[in-house]
């Protein structure tokens, strides 16, 4: 590889949003400014200490390795590293906008959260920009400006958002990681410096994730009660669901460091199953017989989809085209949901 020569950087407009797409959230601020955190304050200033220090202060630093040109990408590896990076921008740009917002709104009324949500933000605001730095490596950069302002805003309520966003978290967590290990074992498949960032990179999502974990053990309601349990068996379904038919639609990003998408995914899905069986009362028989072929049958349906979208057909015939596949979609989503689950015995309780 040699050295770079000045380049022009075409600034980007994220792709439109689908199911699958990252999504920018929304949701009710006064209601967690007026949440009573006293059952579990302790652990949650713990938490807020270990963002005071912020150990990856240092980290996101590009080195020299950055200065090569990537010029000797082909085509196709080229368009997949940055739909990998775009996807993977809008994902931390859109947290960090929801923590600064929840921040924002809560700094005079719940200053500890407040703090919390505001370290949460600046890692989530490093992460975007180191991603999108990298994005320039490829000649692009995406245009969070006009992201912020043109993407449609989802509301979650707050319980809404602390389930799928300590599932979001953690499962970031297996993710950064299960890629940093596979690649200092296979150094040949490392072929671009941002993996080197990872191990310390998914220490921020699981203190993240940590945060979320004290918050909801803050409120015993939603971990405790059997309307809980569905919520926590819902999220799980839908964290795993959406990274499987995300991730082997790119399975071709994987094959070029080195991994197999499906194998990846379950490997992924089984440790923050794990994970969740710390905090939930709940969690998925991922080890069940019929638990990962209902996913690839999903997958395959999702791929269905897809091709519907790539055809020169009006926006109304598709959408025509495209019902009895979300049926199916549905059906077989419902399948898995209904799948017996595996009790933790988990009771938080101070």
């Amino acid at each position: 590889m040699t050295l770079t020569k000045p380049k022009k950087i075409e600034n980007k407009i994220a792709a439109k949003e689908t199911l699958l797409t990252p999504r920018f959230y929304t949701t009710d601020f006064e209601e967690i400014s007026k949440l009573d955190i006293s059952k579990n304050q302790q652990e949650i200033e713990a938490i807020v200490e270990e963002f005071r220090i912020d150990y990856n202060r240092d980290h996101f630093i590009r080195d020299k390795e950055f200065s090569k040109t990537w010029d000797s990408f082909d085509e196709k590896t080229r368009n997949i590293f940055i739909e990998f990076l775009e996807r993977s921008c809008t994902a931390e740009f859109s947290g960090f906008l929801l923590y600064k917002e929840i921040s924002r709104n809560l700094k005079n009324l719940n200053p500890l959260l407040a703090e919390g949500f505001s370290f949460m933000a600046r890692d989530e605001a490093r992460h975007a920009g180191f991603l999108n730095k990298a994005m320039s490596d490829f000649n692009i950069s995406l245009d969070l400006g006009f992201l912020t302002k043109t993407r449609k805003y989802t509301f979650f309520s707050p319980k809404f958002i602390f389930y799928s966003t300590y599932l979001s978290e953690k499962i970031g967590y297996w993710r950064y990681i299960t890629i940093y290990r596979h690649l200092e074992k296979n150094p040949s498949y490392r072929v671009y410096p941002l993996f080197r960032f990872f191990e310390s990179w998914c220490q921020d999502e699981n203190r993240h994730g940590d945060f979320f974990a004290a918050l909801l053990k803050s409120q015993e309601h939603l971990l405790n009660t059997n309307e809980a349990r569905l919520w926590c068996r819902f999220f799980l379904l839908s964290v795993f669901a959406t990274m499987y038919l995300n991730d082997l639609q790119r399975k071709d990003f994987y094959a070029s460091i080195g991994l197999n998408a499906k194998e990846f995914d379950q490997y992924v899905i089984r440790k923050t199953n794990q994970s969740a069986k710390t905090l939930f009362p709940i969690v998925l028989d991922v080890d069940h017989p019929e638990f990962f072929l209902l996913l690839d049958k999903c997958s395959t349906i999702n791929q269905k989809l897809s091709e519907i979208d790539k055809e020169e057909y009006s926006t109304i015939a598709k959408s025509i085209f495209k019902v009895p596949y979300y049926g199916k979609l549905i059906f077989t989503l419902i399948k898995l949901y209904l799948l017996k689950p595996i009790e933790t015995n988990y009771i938080w309780a101070m």
